[in-house]
């Protein structure tokens, strides 16, 4: 049942607002609605310079974890100012780390980029600190290199590969997907994977969980392993929980 799939969505939301006009209101206001009459969301994922506000809000230990992004949105930080990024974000509260990779060296041929980045940041995600890492797929392309980006990501020991910083002109896609899904499972390593932009719908969301069902088994997917990277999602999974329909909200990157 799609009711189904929109709580199950719910539960894998990290419900994000990464848009330029980012405000200490807007925060407050995501912070409220991540607290949902039918369950938290995953996650909030917001500016690092928002971490300390939201903490502040949610408190500690609170059910809906802190993501914020680190050498965002362009990947071309040095990685020891990407280092300083994510200390900071961890003191201030941060549960998660989201982390471009350098893609553009990668695309030229820089492969050691991708491993040194990833390790260093891993080197200071120490647990319980997640670290999701982000390929930005759209500008990859080629299946071949979102392939080996992945296959680096892990093995430079990520907790998550995620498609994408919402940023670009293509986004998550579903062969991305799939092929990201692939290297999880070749790996044998328990590895995550998030989607993120354009997932708007309940609809949207149960072709990448039939995906994921579909490569690494039903019931794979959880918060520990699945998160959908999205704003406007939300809004649809209300709407079906409540039986109502409603216009999709905004995108919020």
């Amino acid at each position: 049942m799609l009711k189904d799939t929109a709580q199950k969505a719910l539960s894998l939301l990290d419900l994000t607002d990464l848009t330029d006009t980012c405000d200490a209101a807007a925060i407050e206001r995501l912070c409220a609605q991540a607290q949902t009459p039918f369950g938290p969301t995953a996650a909030i994922c917001i500016w690092p310079r928002f971490v300390a506000q939201a903490r502040g809000i949610l408190g500690a230990g609170h059910a809906v974890n802190i993501a914020t992004v680190v050498n965002f949105p362009s990947g071309d930080l040095a990685v020891a100012a990407v280092i300083a990024e994510t200390k900071q974000a961890i003191a201030d509260g941060a549960d998660e780390i989201d982390l471009v990779i350098p893609y553009r060296d990668f695309i030229t041929g820089d492969e050691a980029a991708v491993t040194e980045m990833v390790e260093a940041v891993r080197a200071v995600c120490t647990p319980p600190v997640r670290l999701k890492t982000i390929l930005e797929t759209g500008e990859l392309k080629d299946p071949a290199l979102i392939r080996e980006a992945s296959d680096l990501a892990i093995a430079a020991g990520t907790d998550f590969i995620k498609t994408s910083t919402g940023k670009v002109s293509v986004n998550a896609t579903l062969p991305a997907a799939e092929i990201m899904l692939n290297a999880i499972k070749a790996s044998g390593k328990p590895v995550g994977f998030k989607p993120a932009g354009g997932v708007r719908t309940v609809t949207d969301a149960r072709d990448y969980l039939d995906r994921a069902a579909a490569i690494l088994g039903a019931g794979w997917a959880t918060p520990k392993t699945f998160r959908f990277g999205a704003s406007g999602l939300l809004g649809d999974i209300l709407s079906v929980l409540d039986g109502q329909s409603a216009p999709p909200a905004p995108a919020s990157y």
